[in-house]
């Protein structure tokens, strides 16, 4: 056995596993391009967004993914601060998280799309390395995961030139087994990547479905469960040998979302499990 070496710069913390320290969301409304009302979706919270990332340095991370529904603002000015702060603080934006919109919708689809394309050009503004994009919520039928490679692929046009990386995630029904998200892939050639979830298939074939699709991944949610507060070690050390045995080389973003411990404490044990796991 070896013990596996993650580097400090493998290891990244999306705003959703802080949630509770963020407390404030801004739902989203497809109709609009606006942000929603402020709710306190998970209490007042403790830090601002703009504050996060020096904290999140202090804790020694460096690598962020922020959620859409965590920018109280799409104003140019506040995008340039946020942008600033991640500069100070020499945290890297490495994903933005779109985290609505179904193009795969037969009637929806165009203007969901429309709308991330909207979002794909807040993550240029702020600098994100990717930009995450739901590939659609419908039932897997060939038509639907045609809509779904079609908008994708007028998305990634739109995206041109930029250097935001447009991924997509094996997640909902459009995306719920391996052979879906292979179908996709090779019909964008390329054009969009693939963060891969472990936490968003399950079933006997867990695995083995993860793993077929971990060859390709380009990012990774890594998401483990808590038992009463103690990590699912057996599972989560399953999920990321997986991930390195298919050839995996990208960061592990850490996705923490339990009562218990406490979210840096959670997100601790998550990364201190990954930097020691023996291969």
């Amino acid at each position: 056995m070896r013990l596996m070496s993650v580097s400090a710069d493998r290891i990244a913390v999306s705003t959703w596993s802080l949630h509770r320290l963020l407390g404030m969301t801004y739902p989203h409304d497809l109709t609009t391009t606006e942000i929603g009302q402020m709710q306190e979706s998970y209490g007042e919270g403790e830090e601002s967004l703009l504050g996060l990332p020096s904290v999140l340095a202090n804790h020694g991370y460096h690598r962020l993914e922020i959620v859409s529904f965590h920018l109280r603002s799409r104003d140019p000015i506040y995008l340039a601060e946020l942008k600033d702060q991640l500069r100070i603080a020499n945290v890297r934006l490495q994903t933005l998280l779109i985290d609505a919109g179904d193009i795969s919708h037969p009637e929806h689809g165009e203007r969901d799309t429309r709308w991330i394309a909207s979002w794909i050009e807040i993550a240029n503004e702020l600098g994100a390395e990717n930009a995450r994009v739901i590939a659609g919520k419908q039932k897997p039928t060939r038509d639907a995961l045609d809509r779904s490679i079609k908008a994708l692929n007028t998305l990634s046009e739109g995206n041109a030139g930029s250097s935001v990386r447009l991924v997509t995630e094996n997640w909902f029904d459009l995306l719920a087994e391996p052979a879906h998200v292979h179908y996709l892939l090779d019909k964008l050639d390329g054009r969009v990547g693939l963060l891969g979830d472990f936490g968003n298939w399950g079933g006997p074939n867990k695995y083995s479905d993860l793993k077929s699709i971990f060859g390709v991944a380009e990012l990774c949610h890594a998401k483990a469960g808590f038992i009463d507060g103690d990590l699912d070690e057996a599972d989560y050390g399953a999920c990321v040998r997986l991930a390195e045995e298919a050839g995996y080389t990208g960061p592990y973003t850490l996705i923490f979302d339990s009562e218990i411990p406490n979210e840096w404490h959670g997100l601790a044990i998550e990364r201190d499990f990954i930097a020691s796991l023996p291969l």
